[in-house]
């Protein structure tokens, strides 16, 4: 073992990262494990122009493996750019398994609609946890205002989830709208529904890689 723990994500693992200063987890997929560096390629699309993260920016890495929920305190040593950007960790301490329950997300198509004002705005979920949803929305009117909040449904398999959420960020996009949206008050219940979700996407997610 190593001065800072063996526990580490695997290579295609789906991991959140949260930098320190970001109120939402970004998605990404695991590139790279070589000792104390962790390499991961996010989903910051949907951040369009904005910086993320920055190099020296210290950051927790989440991810689960067949036993539990783990985070990782790490920091940003480089940041690449273009049309597939990557992070490189430094990892800065050891493991350690949690119960955060929001910890996970997953990549996962389902509908969902959205009201604002008296419309209801249908869309599709881009991914989702028990902390919130990132969606793109049908445009109608005028766009969501970060800090207001909302009520949404999410159209899953086994039933809808209703909920009020804060509207974190938007863009427009293609003349539609993409947003992040976090959930407030979730009922356990429901988020027990989400979380059994999430990991579900998280296995069929896996099994297509290993394909």
């Amino acid at each position: 073992m190593d001065a800072v723990g063996a526990v580490r994500p695997e290579v295609d693992d789906e991991a959140e990262v949260t930098p320190r200063e970001h109120r939402y987890p970004v998605s990404t997929r695991v590139e790279q494990v070589t000792g104390e560096t962790v390499v991961v390629r996010p989903s910051v699309g949907d951040f369009a122009d904005q910086e993320v993260v920055r190099a020296g920016d210290h950051v927790q890495v989440f991810w689960r493996d067949a036993t539990a929920v783990w985070a990782l305190p790490a920091q940003v040593d480089v940041v690449e750019r273009g049309a597939v950007p990557r992070w490189h960790l430094t990892v800065l301490g050891p493991a350690e398994s949690i119960q955060r329950r929001e910890a996970v997300r997953a990549r996962l198509a389902v509908p969902v609609t959205v009201v604002l004002g008296s419309i209801d705005l249908q869309g599709e979920v881009v991914d989702l946890s028990e902390r919130g949803i990132r969606a793109v929305l049908d445009a109608s009117g005028s766009p969501p205002v970060p800090g207001s909040v909302v009520p949404l449904t999410v159209h899953l398999e086994d039933g809808d989830v209703t909920a009020r959420a804060e509207v974190v960020w938007h863009h427009t996009r293609a003349g539609r709208w993409a947003v992040s949206l976090r959930f407030l008050d979730l009922p356990e219940r429901e988020q027990d529904r989400v979380r059994r979700r999430v990991f579900q996407a998280m296995r069929e997610e896996r099994a297509r890689h290993s394909s």
